[in-house]
């Protein structure tokens, strides 16, 4: 199939589950007044000529590379009105197996057509009403809890941390995505929660652009106010190294990268490009290795070297590290560096949707990634992984926060 076939195809599909709907939309305004089943089915009709004109223009005028604040919240709407229809879609389609199970071996339970219509209009009005849930949630979410900071306290107990290190505390933070943001003031606040947790080192797990240096611009003196006693460190993400959009040249490709670097430099913030760092407390010494990306899931660059980063740690008791896919974690740290005590990681952003509560966790990312937010042990080591503090694609958080997060170090 040639790939140019693949967003006709793709409209065509839309277009029949939309008509599929559409009879079940039918049947909850059946016994409605004409007018108000006009206004029912041009609202429905109305959303689906949104997504099929947002489809063609994101094609079309390549908003991936070239996209707005005002499209990035078309896209919110979108992704709204997709789920709401394909859930509305998924809960009428198995009410019709059902139903036609029913039909078919036992026509005791629907003893009449008449029956049969009735129980068809009360179930769909029921669907209607959940399957519109989703669609204000991810409204909710973009209005109100993108800019949601929430602080999460993590403490990492290990035997190896030498005594001078008891109570040490990193705050760590991921995913700005600065090219994301439509605001000023929510960072400064954000700067201001980081700087009351008093930190030890601050740290920044990657991705601090969608794809270009320059998003990153407007903001720098506000992330130059993050103050630690002992530095401020970072890496590079997937998304810092320009490969999602066309260069010009690979030169001017390469010239992007570095001014992204050069952006750490300004905001005081210590790269670690595949290198490490030895922190030193009363004379007592823990390692702090930081890698470029490296991820083990398909279509994601390896660029951390972490040989290159962990040579001359050997001998240092405690180990921390800096590594922004956490897809890392199993395939190369708990594989071949036993004695890599806590790594920090971001990348997943939880994928900004999902349920979190004192009892259940869930987000279609788990389905991807074994570590997708908070924290993992396993045979002695760590992993923390960070929820993101930005966002991106849509511009909003449904469940899943806005992450800085407090480590605490513990000599056990």
């Amino acid at each position: 199939m040639k790939r140019e076939l693949f967003p006709i195809i793709l409209l065509v599909l839309t277009f029949l589950m939309d008509w599929y709907g559409f009879q079940s939309i039918k049947s909850v305004f059946s016994d409605s007044h004409p007018k108000v089943r006009f206004v029912a089915y041009s609202i429905y009709w109305a959303f689906t000529l949104f997504v099929v004109v947002f489809f063609v223009m994101s094609v079309s005028m390549n908003l991936r590379e070239h996209g707005t604040t005002f499209t990035r919240f078309l896209f919110g709407v979108f992704v709204g009105v997709f789920i709401s229809k394909l859930l509305f879609i998924i809960f009428i389609g198995l009410e019709d197996l059902f139903r036609g199970a029913v039909y078919l071996y036992s026509k005791f339970f629907v003893s009449s057509n008449t029956e049969l219509a009735q129980r068809r209009k009360f179930f769909n009005t029921v669907f209607l009403g959940i399957s519109g849930l989703p669609f204000f949630a991810v409204i909710y979410g973009m209005v109100r809890n993108k800019y949601n900071y929430k602080i999460h306290k993590v403490t990492i107990r290990s035997k190896n941390l030498p005594d001078a290190f008891n109570g040490f505390k990193i705050v760590q933070i991921s995913d700005i995505h600065s090219g994301s943001f439509d605001q000023i003031e929510p960072l400064e606040e954000a700067v201001k929660m980081i700087n009351r947790l008093n930190a030890d080192i601050f740290v920044f797990t990657g991705d601090l652009v969608n794809n270009v240096a320059t998003e990153m611009d407007p903001y720098i003196e506000i992330f130059k106010n993050v103050k630690s006693k002992m530095g401020n460190f970072s890496i590079t993400g997937n998304h810092d190294y320009g490969d999602y959009i066309t260069w010009d040249s690979e030169e001017k490709k390469k010239q992007n990268f570095k001014d992204l670097m050069s952006h750490h430099r300004s905001m005081n913030w210590d790269l670690l490009m595949n290198e490490h760092r030895i922190l030193e407390k009363n004379g007592e010494k823990i390692a702090l290795l930081g890698i470029e990306n490296w991820g083990a899931k398909i279509g994601f660059p390896k660029y951390g070297k972490m040989e290159q980063a962990y040579k001359g740690t050997e001998q240092i008791p405690f180990k921390v590290l800096l590594s922004h896919d956490p897809s890392s974690w199993d395939a190369m740290i708990r594989k071949d560096y036993k004695d890599i005590d806590l790594t920090l990681s971001g990348h997943t952003h939880g994928m900004q949707f999902g349920v979190e509560t004192k009892w259940f966790r869930f987000s279609p990312v788990q389905f991807v990634y074994n570590q997708w937010a908070g924290l993992y042990h396993q045979s002695g080591q760590y992993i923390n992984v960070n929820r993101g503090f930005g966002f991106i694609g849509y511009p909003g958080r449904v469940g899943i926060l806005p992450e800085i997060t407090e480590i605490t170090l513990v000599k056990s």
